[in-house]
């Protein structure tokens, strides 16, 4: 079978370095600072992050998934808890996630830590914030579920939606949110011939310890 090779892919980053005197104490803050970077720039939900599972069974799993809130805490994400990542941290509550922005400059985040379940709270809370029609479909849908063809899936939303008819869509009890609390977080800066800055935040005891590591 005929091999692909992605080499004419190579380019050069070049960025600005990233030095240690720039770095805060709080990993969260440097964090919000690049967000906001990518998103001035013009990146599409730079809130997008692979988010890494590994069940019992010890098969890693990664997906995009789109965090939504940045707290002290840690990273808030909402999810079908009856879903692949939902029974994965149920039998294994901890998680990384990554993040990857080419503007505005070559940038990745990689965080690691435990989950914890939110409060019911601010899950009926981020639920009652979306659109009616978002509403429906993540509770009529059977996640991470064979189904057996497209027709299937929307006569389920639409069989859920002349349920609710004209009422407010209740939050399934199924649904809900989870939150990546950060154990060590490393930035990576992009340089020249792949000399790259990258710095890892540890805490220990709510202290965090910052490091360089050889990229």
């Amino acid at each position: 079978m005929a091999s692909d090779t992605f080499s004419h892919q190579r380019r050069e980053y070049g960025d600005a370095p990233l030095h240690e005197r720039e770095l805060p104490r709080d990993p969260l803050v440097l964090l919000r600072d690049w967000l906001a970077a990518a998103e001035a720039a013009g990146v599409g939900e730079p809130n997008g992050m692979a988010l890494a599972t590994c069940g019992a069974d010890g098969q890693p799993h990664c997906r995009i998934v789109l965090m939504k809130g940045l707290a002290a805490r840690g990273l808030t994400f909402f999810t079908n808890k009856n879903s692949d990542k939902g029974a994965q941290l149920a039998a294994n509550a901890r998680a990384a996630a990554t993040f990857w922005w080419q503007a505005p400059r070559n940038r990745q985040v990689r965080v690691a830590g435990r989950v914890e379940a939110t409060s019911e709270a601010v899950a009926d809370a981020y639920f009652a914030s979306r659109p009616r029609r978002a509403q429906l479909c993540s509770a009529a849908s059977p996640q991470s579920r064979v189904v057996a063809s497209r027709e299937q899936l929307e006569a389920l939303v639409e069989a859920f939606t002349d349920k609710v008819g004209e009422q407010d869509v209740p939050r399934p009890t199924h649904w809900g949110g989870y939150v990546l609390v950060p154990q060590s977080i490393e930035f990576w800066q992009g340089r020249e011939a792949r000399l790259h800055d990258r710095y890892r935040y540890i805490e220990a005891g709510g202290v965090w310890a910052i490091e360089r590591l050889a990229p």
